[in-house]
C-alpha cells in the first residue's frame, strides 16, 4: 500500500510538472504594481493609456484595478488604436469621449492625434502604460507607446510601463530591420520584423539609445522611466507556458495563432491579390489567390522548402464576404526552425508571376508607402520591383537572418529577464 501511494504521488507530481493549466502563473507588471501597494504612483496625478488585453493573471481590468484602488488618483485615459475597450475597427480614427464607466475622460490617441498633447496631459504627472504587443513590428502598440514616451518626457511627466510577455517568445528574431527612412506610426522603431523583446525591454531600449526616439538626447536623458517587470517569465515561454489566459489585444488579433499568423503573413497583404484568411475564423492563417487553384498552390508552397511550416487544404465562412472561403491553413511544425516572415517573401514572389505585370511596380503610391513601412526595406522594394519573380528570396533570408542575429546580440544588454 506505501508503494501504491508512492507512485500515485510521483504521477500527480509528474502531471503537476508539464500540465499547461497547472503550472505556477506568470506574475504581470501589473500584479508586481499592486503587490507594491502602487507605491510609485502614491501622492501622484496618474494616466492610464491601455486597452481590453491590459488585464492582471486574474483577468481583471488594468483600469478596474486603478480606478478602484484608494491609493491611486487615476485622472485620465488614453486609448490606441481600437480604443480602450478594443471594439474600435483597424485604421478606424477614434474621437475624445468619456468613459462611462468611470466618468474619465478619454484621450484618443489613434484620432486627431497619434500623440498626446499638452493639455490631455495637464491632470497628470505620472502616465502608466499597459500595453500587450504582439513581438511584431508594424503592431502599432508599441509606436503609440514611443510617441506618448516622447510627449510625456518632453512635460516632464514621468512613464511607468507595466510589462508583458511576448506572445512569440523571447527568442525568436526574425526579418528585415528597418530602415530609418520608414519610420512611422506603422513601425516607430529600427527593429527586425519580428524583435524578441517585451514591451518593458523596447521602452528601457527607447530611454537609452539616442535617435530611437524623436527628441533631443537632452530631453530622452532626463525623461524618468519606470519598467514594472513581470516574475516568473522566460525567454524561451510561449504564450500556452506562462498559465494565462488570451484576452485579444486586437479584434483580429483573438488568439494566439492569429498573432503568430501575423507574424508570417502580415508583411505583404497590402500588394500582390492574396487573401490572408480575414474575415474567417482563421485569420492571418488561412491563404489563397483567385489566380491559383488549391491543389496547384500547395504543390508551390511545398517546393519552397520554407522550414518550420506546412500547409493543408482548409475551409471557413467569410462573415464579411457572407461566402465560403477556401484557402491553405498554415501550421507550425518546428518552432526552432521557423522564421516567421519568410512566408511573405515567397509569397510577394508568387505575386509577381500569377500577375500579368509586377504588382508592386504598377501599384498606387499610397499603397506603396504603406507596403515598405512595414517591410521597412528599401533594399527589397528595389529588388522586387527590378527582378520580379526572379527576385533572390534566399539571398535576402540569408541576410536578414544574420541580422537578426547581430540585433539580437547587441538587445541581451537590455533585457529583463
Amino acid at each position: 500500500m506505501k508503494n501504491f501511494c508512492k507512485i500515485i504521488l510521483l504521477t500527480l507530481s509528474v502531471f503537476l510538472s508539464i500540465h499547461p493549466l497547472l503550472q505556477a502563473q506568470v506574475k504581470l507588471g501589473i500584479d508586481l504594481l499592486e503587490e507594491s501597494e502602487f507605491r510609485c504612483l502614491k501622492n501622484k496625478r496618474i494616466g492610464l493609456l491601455t486597452n481590453p488585453a491590459g488585464v492582471n493573471s486574474k483577468g481583471r481590468s488594468t483600469i478596474d484595478i486603478l480606478w478602484s484602488s484608494p491609493l491611486v488618483n487615476l485622472t485620465a485615459l488614453y486609448g490606441p488604436e481600437h480604443g480602450i475597450y478594443g471594439d474600435e475597427n483597424a485604421e478606424s480614427k477614434i474621437a475624445d469621449h468619456i468613459d462611462k464607466k468611470t466618468g474619465l475622460p478619454v484621450y484618443s490617441l489613434y484620432g486627431d492625434h497619434r500623440r498626446p498633447n499638452a493639455k490631455m496631459l495637464k491632470d497628470i504627472d505620472v502616465m502608466v502604460i499597459d500595453l500587450q504587443d504582439i513581438g511584431v513590428r508594424s503592431y502599432t502598440y508599441v509606436s503609440c507607446m514611443c510617441y506618448t514616451m516622447e510627449e510625456c518626457f518632453k512635460h516632464n511627466i514621468e512613464v511607468v510601463v507595466l510589462d508583458r510577455p511576448n506572445p512569440l517568445g523571447g527568442l525568436k528574431v526574425d526579418g528585415p530591420i528597418m530602415d530609418k527612412q520608414w519610420k512611422s506610426y506603422v513601425g516607430a522603431l529600427p527593429v527586425p520584423y519580428v524583435h524578441g523583446l517585451t514591451i518593458g525591454e523596447l521602452a528601457r531600449i527607447c530611454k537609452k539609445e539616442p535617435d530611437w526616439l524623436a527628441i533631443p538626447n537632452e530631453t530622452r536623458e532626463k525623461g524618468k522611466l519606470t519598467v514594472v517587470p513581470m516574475r516568473g517569465w522566460e525567454r524561451t515561454m510561449l504564450w500556452p507556458q506562462t498559465g494565462l489566459k488570451w484576452t485579444p489585444p486586437s479584434p483580429i488579433i483573438k488568439d494566439l495563432n492569429a498573432a503568430q499568423g501575423y507574424a508570417m503573413t502580415g508583411l505583404g497583404c497590402q500588394i500582390g491579390g492574396f487573401l490572408h484568411g480575414y474575415g474567417t475564423q482563421y485569420p492571418f492563417r488561412l491563404i489563397s489567390h483567385p489566380q491559383k487553384g488549391i491543389i496547384a498552390f500547395e504543390k508551390t508552397l511545398r517546393e519552397k522548402n520554407i522550414p518550420g511550416i506546412a500547409f493543408h487544404k482548409q475551409s471557413s465562412t467569410n462573415k464579411i464576404k457572407g461566402e465560403r472561403q477556401e484557402g491553405l491553413y498554415l501550421t507550425i511544425t518546428d518552432y526552432n526552425a521557423w522564421r516567421p516572415t519568410e512566408l511573405s517573401f515567397h509569397l510577394m514572389q508568387l505575386a509577381c508571376l500569377l500577375s500579368p505585370k509586377n504588382p508592386f511596380v504598377h501599384e498606387k503610391n499610397l499603397k506603396l508607402t504603406l507596403f515598405n513601412k512595414h517591410v521597412g526595406s528599401d533594399a527589397w522594394y528595389k529588388a522586387i520591383t527590378e527582378s520580379g519573380d526572379k527576385v533572390d528570396v534566399k539571398r535576402f533570408i540569408a541576410q536578414w537572418t544574420e541580422d537578426s542575429k547581430k540585433f539580437q546580440t547587441w538587445s541581451k544588454q537590455y533585457w529583463l529577464y
